[in-house]
């Protein structure tokens, strides 16, 4: 396949940006040069879809210097065309960039509109979904890390505008990515789905980002559906606006009708619906340049780690002034000030649509990754060593949920993994908190055990699914809620809750979440499907997602994000059935023992299952704990009976996510995670010191 390259043919051509300062740029002819390369297919593609890409006869013309497209084969370079002077690597005039964040509620479309961006500005992606690159992102569908990616764009006026683009997480439990990068990007699209409406995080997101003064865009999206609503969510956002006390400037924000998944975008309901060009141009006339000054001393704040296996860490963010090369001495200043390392850059890097190109210099205004020390962490400030001040971070959220992290005990301990020790588990837990500041991890005094405070259940569960892979053995508490003492006053979490569901559920859904000290807000029907919307405490939620599942038979959807720390609403009725603990010997589940214990509950274990004495292998049918023993085989004799152990047929056992598991654990119980098993198991195994405490703590 012949693919052609941008190149410049003189050496030392010079380009001036109207307000930027004149600057060499040097040719890149060498074809193993990473720079802005397409197939020939993608690029006719891309100009088919409304011209999306740079037109280079006009821009040769502009840039003042002969410039050509080199078309690379195994054989010698056979035809040349002109090509644009300018590309994403450059580093652009600070008028022609333009950052901004994707925000929304969860499956609003971000992430396909996104696609649907990269794909029109002339990248190969190959798949859709392309920035969920995470294995776990894919195999849930769900976004869990915020990720940059910059597309080049020509406008009508034949001026080449760099738009750096951040898909944000839409799911409550992942709101601290959201915040942390806000601070990164000049503007926001608010995506938000033309059927459901503004939900729990639309409001979470919105808040956020007029918080910070930054002006919206909206994109109603998925507008094509029958069941849109165009005109009722106009109104829906125009009330979410005003309550959150939105600015006369923010307030008249403009509006895209798109459809993601068919690559289109309009500023009208009535007019052609060809491609993404009416969103692009209004991101480049809404969006405001970055405000920054280029002369000054070299800062930028860093917003995300990565890790690579042979650059070390990776600190992404925007450079807030000055400009960076290859080999500028720099240092780390942590919020409070102090220095805590220095050292040279060794590499800056750009996004290009998938790609991270390496780069020599860029300027303030630009969101880049830079290497070069190894001790900075999240919202420690890289700078010039003239520096002296940190730039200012803003305050995210307080984590909600704890669990404690410990080494595991079972007797099947260290049969499966590797990373065995609480050591271990530390510096994992450790290593995580350095870049993800939603998590705060503490120590217990003994230091076996470990505290993680996160945002929700989905957090901590993706930690520790992310953990298992990892080789990681470890026991797991259920989630607790974390209170707060004000003024003598104990304090909950308090969230808004927003569920909708069929017209014929509403009757359980209120009964349910009433006792769990739930307060309706908002009853709203439309249709057959009515919105009901809740403040409740956390505790009351942990546990639910299963069971309304269950009352709503999978038909509806409960999304939930934190309000406020409220006033201690009282104790909870004990909603769940008592456990099915195994005794006896470690061993295997056999067919004839669990044939004899199905009928007291559900069971959770399979004939062949490994088992031992104080693992929960079920549900019992009653409250209170009823021991049970799944490894008693038949006697075996010389009497002949019509009964086989084959013809034994019981149910299918219940099955449970690790999410799902981890609501599901009581008090005195803990989850045992392996790379191949989850098992629940009481937090103490002998069963003598079991009755013990429990008659302790009667007394």
């Amino acid at each position: 396949m012949f693919m052609f390259r941008p190149t410049i043919r003189t050496m030392g051509s010079k380009l001036t940006a109207p307000g930027a300062t004149s600057r060499t740029f040097m040719a890149t002819a060498r074809p193993g040069m990473l720079r802005s390369t397409f197939t020939a297919p993608a690029r006719m593609q891309a100009q088919r879809l409304g011209g999306l890409l740079t037109k280079n006869s006009q821009l040769l013309q502009k840039s003042g210097g002969p410039m050509a497209f080199r078309y690379y084969s195994d054989a010698l370079a056979q035809e040349e065309t002109p090509t644009p002077a300018l590309t994403v690597e450059d580093m652009m005039p600070v008028e022609n960039i333009r950052n901004i964040a994707i925000i929304a509620h969860v499956d609003h479309g971000k992430t396909s509109l996104v696609d649907k961006l990269l794909a029109q500005s002339g990248e190969a992606l190959g798949s859709t979904r392309v920035m969920d690159s995470n294995t776990i992102e894919k195999e849930r569908g769900i976004t869990i890390l915020s990720k940059v990616t910059s597309v080049a764009y020509n406008t009508a006026d034949d001026k080449i505008m760099k738009i750096n683009i951040v898909d944000t997480p839409g799911h409550a439990d992942f709101g601290g990515e959201v915040e942390r990068i806000l601070s990164m990007v000049d503007g926001v699209a608010l995506i938000v789905d033309a059927s459901e409406g503004p939900m729990t995080q639309t409001k979470f997101v919105l808040n956020k980002a007029l918080s910070l003064g930054l002006r919206p865009l909206v994109v109603l999206n998925k507008v094509d559906r029958p069941t849109s609503r165009v005109d009722e969510v106009d109104g829906l956002l125009l009330d979410l606006f005003g309550s959150l006390g939105a600015s006369d400037e923010q307030m008249d924000y403009p509006i895209v009708y798109a459809s993601a998944k068919e690559g289109w975008a309009t500023r009208g309901m009535d007019e052609p619906r060809e491609n993404m060009k009416p969103l692009f141009d209004l991101i480049i006339d809404h969006v405001p340049s970055p405000k920054v000054d280029r002369t000054s001393p070299f800062q930028m704040l860093v917003t995300q780690i990565d890790s690579n296996p042979y650059l070390g860490k990776c600190f992404l963010g925007k450079i807030k002034g000055g400009v960076l090369k290859v080999g500028d001495k720099m240092q780390a200043l942590n919020p409070e000030g102090k220095m805590t390392e220095s050292g040279r850059v060794t590499k800056i890097f750009v996004r290009r649509g998938l790609e991270m190109i390496p780069v020599t210099e860029a300027g303030a205004g630009d969101i880049v990754t830079v290497t070069g020390v190894a001790n900075a962490t999240v919202n420690s400030t890289l700078c010039d060593l003239s520096v002296t001040e940190p730039l200012p971070s803003d305050p995210i959220d307080p984590p909600t949920i704890a669990m404690k992290f410990a080494v595991n005990d079972s007797p099947y301990a260290g049969e499966e993994g590797k990373n065995l020790t609480s050591n271990m588990i530390r510096d994992r837990l450790m290593k995580e908190a350095e870049t993800n500041v939603a998590l705060q991890v503490i120590e217990s005094d003994t230091k076996e055990a470990f505290e993680v405070r996160g945002r929700g259940e989905l957090q901590l569960g993706v930690l520790i699914e992310t953990m298992r892979r990892e080789g990681f053995e470890l026991s797991v508490s259920p989630p607790r809620v974390v209170f707060k003492e004000e003024k003598g006053q104990r304090l909950e979490p308090v969230e808004e809750v927003t569920i909708d569901v069929g017209n014929q559920y509403t009757g359980t859904i209120i009964e349910k979440l009433s006792k769990r000290k739930a307060e309706l807000k908002s009853f709203d029907e439309n249709g057959d499907k009515t919105r009901l919307v809740f403040e409740c405490p956390t505790r009351g939620l942990l546990g639910y997602s299963a069971e309304f599942k269950n009352d709503t038979s999978g038909d509806g959807t409960l999304n939930h994000t934190f309000l406020e720390y409220a006033p201690f609403k009282g104790g909870l009725e004990r909603t769940r059935k008592g456990s099915l603990v195994a005794m006896g010997s470690v061993g295997q589940a056999t067919a004839y023992a669990l044939n004899l214990i199905e009928p007291r509950g559900k069971l959770f274990v399979r004939p062949g299952d490994k088992v031992y004495a104080g693992m929960v292998i079920g549900e019992s049918s009653r409250t209170g704990d009823l021991e049970v023993n799944p490894t008693r085989a038949k006697q075996v004799t010389n009497i002949r009976t019509v009964a086989k152990d084959d013809a034994i047929v019981l149910r299918p056992p219940v099955e449970m996510s690790l999410e799902s598991m981890i609501s599901y654990i009581a008090g005195d119980e803990v989850l045992e995670i392996t790379q191949s098993s989850l098992r629940i198991r009481k937090r103490e195994l002998d069963a003598t010191k079991r009755r013990q405490n429990l008659k302790h703590n009667r007394e």
